[in-house]
């Protein structure tokens, strides 16, 4: 009997290590060497008493066409904006369909024809007023002739804010 004791006390044991393993939060590993470089040439700018900086900064290739952008603003200033005059372009992002619109846009379908060809956007008149609303909040531009484009400016801040809200 007691090799079935000992057999059955080995077994619980080796259970019990295993169910250890299994439970255990794996630990963080630490960020690669250089993985925080943006971040760490920010952090070379800043004067040592302040209160700090946001940056956001991109390279982005999009239907043949290339956009690098870069943008800074210390926490003092942004603390200090009047945020409520930002809500009529923040608003404009707020609905599903120009969200769409803009991913079409920036993928290369740019006239109204060809966002009018997609039946999830509405009718005309729908894509129109969707047109208006994300044009005059300054996310598109007209680029003449029925064809829109997103301004080369906004195409790195719109990609952050999607990644900030994906988040």
């Amino acid at each position: 009997m007691s090799t079935m004791e000992e057999r059955l006390a080995a077994l619980e044991a080796q259970v019990a290590t295993l169910t250890e393993r299994l439970t255990a939060t794996p630990p963080t590993p630490p960020a690669p060497e250089g993985s925080f470089w943006a971040l760490d040439g920010l952090k070379q700018r800043l004067p040592a008493d302040g209160t700090g900086a946001v940056l956001y900064t991109g390279s982005v290739r999009v239907a043949d066409q290339h956009y690098d952008w870069q943008y800074g603003r210390t926490v003092d200033d942004l603390l200090a904006a009047d945020w409520t005059e930002l809500a009529s372009t923040l608003s404009a992002l707020a609905h599903p369909v120009r969200l769409r619109l803009l991913r079409e846009v920036l993928g290369g379908r740019q006239s109204t024809s060809e966002l009018a060809e997609i039946e999830e956007l509405g009718t005309t008149g729908q894509l129109h007023h969707h047109l208006r609303q994300i044009t005059a909040a300054g996310w598109l531009r007209s680029a003449g002739r029925g064809r829109y484009a997103v301004p080369a400016e906004r195409v790195v801040p719109l990609l952050a804010i999607l990644t900030a809200a994906a988040r």
